[in-house]
């Protein structure tokens, strides 16, 4: 099964070169690397412009302002043909080479999503910010408790899924909303989710984290919004259904 890595930047241009450049090398059965550049006013879409010049399977889409996280993954996700879509972010907090084993569970046929955890095993990890690790086990915790999986990381940025299922879904969230709101219409679908180890290698906000105390907020309003007031109908295209492996 190939896989379509979907790369939202912002304001990346000291990591974006690296990241891209470590996708194409390590990650296999690469179909293509689509990078949807969210309004950035430095130097980060020349160096994507570049990437997309020097190798084909590198796609750049430009948006004209910056809309949030959310925005540039419903457009590369639109975008996307693989049968895996994979999330990869531009800031190097999360290994490239891992996407290898996130995938794999959809490669074998035993899921339909996969959650690169955080949390579920202890692999090498920068020690930051505990107010940061409290809020995100409570913010699964309740995720948890309304959607009745048992993940131990529901803001994970590795979140891959079967091609079908994710560009089917209807995706109506803001900024870091993405996170929860696929977890909760996943389980909706009753799509057979899995997690895998992870490390992680997290910036501080000195060094460009973009996250803040409202999108932990927000992440709260996401939970009830998208478990208790959107309906599984209304979170897929009309057509939509699971088919099973």
């Amino acid at each position: 099964m190939n896989i379509s890595v979907i790369l939202p930047v912002y304001n990346e241009e000291k990591t974006i070169n690296q990241v891209i450049s470590t996708l194409l090398e390590k990650v296999n059965d690469l179909l293509e690397v689509i990078v949807v550049n969210d309004g950035s006013t430095d130097s980060t879409g020349v160096i994507c412009q570049e990437a997309q010049a020097n190798n084909p399977i590198v796609h750049y889409i430009l948006l004209p302002e910056n809309k949030g996280k959310t925005a540039a993954l419903k457009e590369g996700i639109k975008k996307s043909k693989g049968d895996i879509v994979i999330i990869q972010d531009a800031d190097l907090e999360y290994d490239p080479f891992e996407i290898n084993a996130v995938v794999g569970p959809i490669q074998t046929g035993v899921a339909d999503v996969v959650l690169g955890s955080r949390f579920l095993v202890r692999k090498t990890s920068r020690s930051l910010y505990f107010r940061h690790y409290m809020a995100n086990r409570f913010i699964s915790f309740l995720s948890n408790l309304l959607t009745d999986l048992n993940l131990t990381d529901v803001e994970t940025c590795y979140k891959a899924f079967r091609g079908d299922i994710i560009r089917n879904m209807v995706i109506t969230s803001r900024r870091f909303g993405f996170e929860i709101e696929v977890v909760a219409k996943i389980a909706k679908l009753k799509c057979r989710v899995y997690e895998v180890p992870i490390s992680y290698y997290g910036r501080s906000y000195e060094e460009g984290k973009k996250i803040g105390m409202a999108d932990g907020f927000m992440a709260l309003f996401y939970i009830f919004k998208y478990n208790l007031l959107t309906s599984k109908k209304a979170s897929f295209q009309s057509n939509f259904t699971l088919k099973k492996n």
